[in-house]
């Protein structure tokens, strides 16, 4: 029944996946104006921004390793979400203001009103959240 549970998903496994509390709070970043108001936090605590192209199967799985990264101690963290392909204005900006070459999947980390860590691809798995709290 192990291999069949493995394939199809037995109950407990359903269960156990929709009890699990994510820690990410994404906050969508949509607007230039909002780059302002990241720069003005940023003065207080990091800010994360995580650049994402929805059609990038790179991405896709980027995204959710991040999304694993996320403990209880992290649930305060501010993480805005840049849907690149709605939003490639704001993706420019951010590459000039912040002073980074653009990638897809990115993520910056703000404090100060500057980049102090960015990470592209399979590198964003391995960020160490914790530093920037």
């Amino acid at each position: 029944m192990g291999i069949l549970n493995n394939i199809f998903g037995g109950k407990e496994d359903k269960e156990s996946k929709s009890e699990k509390k994510s820690f990410l709070n994404w906050i969508p970043l949509s607007s230039l104006e909002q780059l302002k108001e990241i720069n003005e936090i940023s003065k207080t605590e990091s800010v994360f921004i995580f650049k994402d192209s929805t059609r990038c199967g790179i991405c896709k799985i980027v995204i959710k390793q991040f999304e694993k990264l996320f403990k209880q101690e992290h649930q305060n963290l501010k993480v805005y979400y840049l849907d690149l392909l709605n939003h490639r204005d704001i993706s420019n900006e951010i590459a000039t203001l912040f002073d980074v070459i653009h990638q897809s999947p990115q993520l910056l980390v703000i404090k100060n009103g500057v980049s102090i860590h960015n990470a592209s691809h399979h590198d964003i798995a391995s960020v160490n959240l914790s530093r920037f709290i």
